[in-house]
């Protein structure tokens, strides 16, 4: 008998370990089942609630100005010479001479022309020949009645003549005088009937070399306007020009302004002296302005995608000294924003983490891995952070881009 219990004792061992092995892998594989129909946590984009500034702005695209741009025109008709300046030299007012004008040489005459104006010469030259014949004869008279009345004197003194004949003798020589500067002023008047018709027979090739001698001369000299800069040279070459053709354009590069173009409902929420930067100028920093002038009239205005916009120019000036915005010329083009609102150390969340739940603000909070619908009310936003006035607190967990697949009572985990 003791033999057999030995024999049977590790047999019985073997059933039971084998039962129980048996059984721990059925509980395993139960687990396994349930854990592989169990929901895993959604992987998702997570944000802290967090304290900072909110600033509303408004974009919008222009360029530079100089607020007062003087053309330079010719003011009379004639021979501009070639304009020596170029863009960017500095002038001084009434000092610099910008341009050098001459008169403008004789157009050609055609046969017509011509034998109509040697006619006018010879008329003219009768004309002053019959002036000239008649104050000779003016003179002659006159001569001989000085004569008459000097022998007339020494007779009324003798008691010879009477008073009358002296008196009519006096007037006389009178007369005679003021017929003979009449004649001398009429002989004038012919000669520069002359004179005039004469220069009506000059053509071109008779006064070119006198005024090529006199080329280097400032006959007509233009001044600069104003102290600043030439900005643009309109007319360089040497040419005849009619009155008021504009030859430069000049300003000072300090007096530099910028004009922003915002739609009209935008413009309607800008106010004088809101503060304003400049963007994406072409600079490492932003240039500091504020709005000067709100022009009261719109104009329309063409988008890219072919739509009628009414838009308003707002003038903006310069804050920051000229040594940061220096390099800015006359057009150039700059971005803007302008500032409208803001709100200081406010608690806030990211734009992307709002959204509409039955017509209220809402986002999803994340308390203990589960995600919880929250209704919050928001005050001031822009286009990255809204300040959040009520709903959330300092330091909370939120999700950023909820997707479809996130609800309320979810399991989620930071992606």
């Amino acid at each position: 008998m003791p033999n057999q219990q030995n024999i049977t004792a590790p047999g019985q061992k073997g059933k039971i370990a084998k039962r129980i092995l048996k059984i721990l892998l059925a509980v395993a594989l139960f687990a396994a089942l349930i854990f592989a129909f169990l929901p895993e946590p959604i992987r998702v984009d997570l944000a802290q609630v967090d304290r900072q500034d909110v600033v509303v702005t408004i974009e919008g695209e222009g360029k530079t100005r100089i607020h007062d741009i003087y053309i330079v025109s010719a003011p009379i008709e004639g021979r501009v010479t070639r304009i020596q300046s170029e863009a960017g030299d500095h002038v001084t007012a009434g000092k610099t001479v910008i341009a050098n004008m001459h008169p403008a040489n004789p157009r050609f005459l055609d046969r017509r022309s011509e034998t109509q104006a040697k006619a006018d010469v010879e008329g003219a030259r009768a004309a002053r020949a019959l002036a000239n014949a008649r104050v000779k004869q003016v003179k002659a008279n006159l001569e001989f009645d000085l004569a008459d009345f000097k022998r007339t004197q020494e007779l009324y003194k003798t008691n010879t003549v009477s008073k009358a004949n002296l008196e009519r003798a006096e007037l006389r020589l009178k007369t005679l005088r003021a017929e003979l500067e009449t004649a001398e002023s009429n002989l004038q008047v012919m000669q520069s009937r002359l004179e005039a018709a004469q220069a009506r027979l000059l053509q071109p090739s008779d006064v070119s070399q006198d005024t090529a001698s006199n080329a280097s001369d400032c006959q007509i000299c233009i001044y600069s306007p104003v102290d600043g800069q030439l900005l643009k040279v309109i007319h360089k070459n040497e040419s005849v020009v009619s009155v008021g053709t504009p030859l430069v354009e000049v300003g000072n590069a300090e007096d530099l302004e910028v004009v922003i173009e915002l739609l009209s409902t935008n413009a309607v929420q800008v106010k004088v002296g809101d503060r304003a930067f400049i963007t994406r100028w072409g600079g490492n920093e932003n240039i500091n302005t504020e709005v000067k002038l709100i022009e009261p009239a719109g104009f329309t205005k063409i988008s890219a995608l072919g739509v009628e916009e009414q838009r308003v120019n707002v003038v903006l000036r310069f804050t920051d000294s000229i040594d940061k915005w220096k390099s800015l010329g006359h057009a150039f083009r700059v971005e803007a924003e302008i500032i409208i609102d803001q709100a200081e150390n406010v608690v806030t969340v990211p734009i992307s983490a709002l959204f509409r739940e039955n017509e209220q603000w809402s986002v999803f909070k994340v308390v203990d891995g589960i995600a919880q619908l929250t209704k919050v009310e928001i005050g001031l936003r822009n286009d990255r952070i809204a300040q959040v006035t009520n709903g959330l607190i300092e330091g909370e967990l939120i999700i950023v881009h909820p997707g479809n697949d996130v609800g309320d009572g979810v399991k989620v985990t930071a992606r």
